[in-house]
């Protein structure tokens, strides 16, 4: 959900200034120099709540030296009496499998006994910074990436406190102890639990310098593990952001104009005031300058019938009423002239080249559309508030409520819930459904209505409620000669920048050109390329979708590349692998896996099968797949999915390859019918999954997954599955139909 290529020099002054932490070069070198390179990113900010980290300051447990507090381990971990070991995240959970992933590191520097580790969420508080990007955030697939280091170190520090502790208690020198599974072991045979220990331990000062595991003894990471929320979720005890119940809570759900910013012409709530459970029906602002109304009952059904009884005339006068249709030929009209350029390579010889191919390719606007959808709860307390909501950005959200309710930050608590989903959604750079949830509390207490409130979004308002991956058009003209060497690559992107307005605008959008839309593009292939891009401005509100550009360059690229070796008649992988040459080593072994545990090539396929290939870096990790397809009453069917994965050190293999099946799945929700948001009049057309369609269980195909070995540091896992599916697919219908697919979802008409 967040971009790949950040150059740290040019980040906002504040996340530069919080991003300057002091060296690492202090920690004792690991035998491999691979897991150096998430050093020198260590932790920022406070500790896990406001009382523990004035604690650390005021001298409990303070470090030797000038340690950050995400760096100290009473933010992250605590240890009962009984030896439970509990975790804090500093990561959103929402089944990517943070919730596990990071205890394990914690836990194999710890040597704690895995059957006593829990883990719990964090708050907003600064301790649970992103140690990269100085801010809370759960994005960009850098959760076990960019606190790997992070973990181990503060696992490793708890341990050394521990064993502190039990060498002051027998009087000998903490050189003779060592530990295993929760358990101190001295000389003589004796031991001490960690619960025992706890206590004193965690009065001691924390080390400033720690030596970190040999990774060939590891116990823990690596290991195949079953996720700590698994049991939870599995038989449906797991509470969500929407389950929350505060004594005396309220419901609301809001009535959202019918066209993105349009506000209120008239009002009339007389049939909802008298729906039985309605306490109050409030006009509250909305995001991007429009208005709504929010009805406020003692659940969500009243709420709902109070709002379906709603009498509303909406003014849309002043906004833009958007229609795909139009809005289609209009990018292609963009498409057709000068603007910036990403890449701006010699077409001198395009046009003499021997082979030609022109594409033209559409991928529509798409909703995040996660089980859960979004809610927020808010309660007021004099001049503080507390939120909970299922947050990919606990600090900005904050900030955006605390912005509302007119207090300051400080004054905000926000407790970060189990999310249901969310691939980009849970992290509006406008804070919307937060903003949302806290207009509705203060109108509230204007209105004399003194209780926490829980705003709840329909699944209708989840899938109309913007916030869309981008709709984008590519345009290439390719020259090529007989063996497929390409001469020259003309191409030219048109779609809305997602990082324009936010946070990241001053560091990603570069000579007019947002760098998420062009991520994918020519890499890893060596290819002269001339790239254009175009960015409108359209009312529709756009935002990062499960690995951001990559959802259409990957496609983009695969099917081109695909097209080219089929048309100068050669083998799809061997073409890969001579535009790989000596490098991308990782492109190489992530293919070379998947063609080979999959039989490509060796194995005879079914009649009326065919294979298709398709391989991709983004966020760091490459993944390949290799695919059974065939077409049955005119529809595309995907049999099987062989992945070849190469993410570095996998952490939680068992995560990777859940991460890989779920990634490819919302990959396989582009190309089926009904995988498409469109609007007429500024109206979105679509409202649930009758029409907004998912994959059902009959549409999912086999898996079977693999992981490049690898002791380097880790890389990102939540997104890199989803963008080689789409054109793996499409490449193999392409055999079948002899119609190469430029569009999704697919149109095989």
């Amino acid at each position: 959900m967040l971009p790949t290529h950040m150059d740290p020099s040019e980040l906002p002054r504040i996340l530069q200034r919080l991003m300057a932490t002091p060296s690492q070069e202090d920690v004792a070198p690991l035998p491999r120099r691979s897991f150096l390179k998430m050093t020198g990113i260590g932790g920022l900010a406070l500790g896990a709540f406001p009382h523990l980290a004035m604690a650390q300051a005021d001298g409990a447990a303070k470090p030797t030296g000038a340690l950050k507090p995400t760096q100290q381990p009473l933010a992250f971990v605590q240890i009962a009496p009984n030896g439970e070991v509990t975790v804090t995240i500093n990561r959103l959970e929402f089944g990517q499998g943070v919730q596990t992933g990071l205890p394990m590191i914690l836990a194999e520097e710890l040597d704690a006994d895995w059957r006593l580790v829990r883990s719990q969420n964090g708050s907003n508080d600064a301790a649970y910074f992103d140690p990269l990007f100085g801010m809370h955030i759960t994005g960009g697939s850098q959760s076990i990436k960019n606190s790997f280091t992070q973990y181990r170190e503060l696992g490793a520090r708890a341990r050394a406190m521990l064993l502190s502790a039990a060498a002051a208690r027998w009087k000998v020198d903490a050189a003779t102890l060592r530990t295993r599974a929760g358990t101190v072991l001295g000389p003589g045979g004796r031991k001490l639990g960690y619960g025992e220990l706890a206590e004193a331990a965690m009065a001691l000062p924390v080390p400033e310098k720690v030596t970190l595991k040999n990774p060939k003894d590891f116990r823990l990471i690596g290991q195949p593990t079953t996720r700590l929320d698994a049991r939870a979720k599995s038989s449906g005890r797991q509470d969500f952001g929407i389950d929350m119940k505060l004594p005396g809570q309220l419901t609301a759900v809001v009535a959202h104009p019918p066209v993105f910013g349009a506000r209120l012409a008239s009002v009339d709530d007389s049939a909802a005031r008298a729906i039985k459970g309605v306490k109050a029906v409030l006009r509250v602002p909305l995001d991007r300058g429009a208005e709504g109304v929010a009805v406020v009952a003692e659940g969500y059904w009243p709420a709902k019938l109070g709002r379906d009884a709603l009498q509303l005339q909406w003014d849309t006068s002043t906004v833009e009423k958007v229609d795909s249709e139009k809005q289609l030929v209009q990018y292609r009209e963009l498409a057709a002239k000068p603007g910036p350029r990403k890449f701006d390579a010699d077409m001198a010889p395009l046009t003499q080249a021997p082979r030609q191919l022109e594409a033209e390719f559409v991928f529509p606007y798409l909703a995040h559309a996660p089980m859960e959808p979004l809610n927020c709860t808010v309660q007021l307390s004099g001049d503080r508030a507390e939120l909970w909501v299922g947050s990919q950005c606990a600090g900005l959200d904050a900030a955006a409520a605390a912005r509302v309710l007119g207090i300051k930050p400080e004054q905000v608590a926000l407790h970060v819930q189990m999310a249901g989903g969310g691939f980009g959604r849970r992290f509006s750079p406008n804070s919307d459904f937060v903003v949302e949830a806290c207009h509705i509390a203060k109108a509230m207490r204007t209105a004399g209505l003194n209780a926490p409130v829980r705003l709840v979004w329909s699944r209708e308002d989840d899938i109309k409620g913007g916030y869309y991956r981008p709709m984008h058009l590519h345009r290439a003209h390719i020259g090529f000669d007989a063996q497929g060497k390409v001469l020259a690559w003309d191409h030219a992107i048109v779609g809305q920048s997602i990082t324009k307005g936010s946070i990241f605008e001053s560091f990603q959008i570069k000579d007019g050109i947002d760098g998420t839309t062009t991520e994918g593009m020519r890499d890893p292939y060596p290819l002269p390329m001339r790239l254009t891009v175009q960015h409108p401005e359209i009312n529709v509100p756009v935002l990062w979708w499960r690995s951001v550009g990559s959802t259409h360059t990957a496609f983009v690229m695969e099917t081109l590349i695909d097209e080219i070796a089929r048309t100068t008649q050669q083998d799809p992988v061997a073409y890969r692998m001579q535009l790989f040459g000596s490098k991308h080593a990782r492109h190489r072994a992530a293919l070379q896996l998947a063609v080979d545990k999959s039989g490509y090539g060796k194995r005879q396929l079914p009649s009326g099968r065919a294979w298709g290939v398709a391989v991709h870096e983004s966020f760091n990790t490459v993944v390949a797949y290799v695919v059974e397809a065939s077409v049955k009453d005119g529809q595309p069917v995907l049999h099987r999915v062989t992945g070849g994965v190469h993410c570095n050190l996998a952490v939680n293999p068992r995560s990777v390859e859940a991460q890989v099946q779920g990634a490819a799945i919302m990959g396989l929700s582009m190309c089926l019918p009904g995988g498409a948001i469109t609007l007429k009049d500024g109206e979105v057309q679509q409202s649930n999954f009758g029409d907004f369609a998912v994959p059902r269980i009959t549409d999912a195909p086999e898996f079977d997954v693999h992981i490049v070995r690898s002791a380097d540091a880790p890389t990102g896992m939540g997104e890199p599955g989803l963008p080689p599916l789409a054109p793996a697919f499409a490449n193999a219908i392409a055999q079948l139909t002899g119609k190469r697919l430029r569009q999704l979802p697919f149109n095989l008409a």
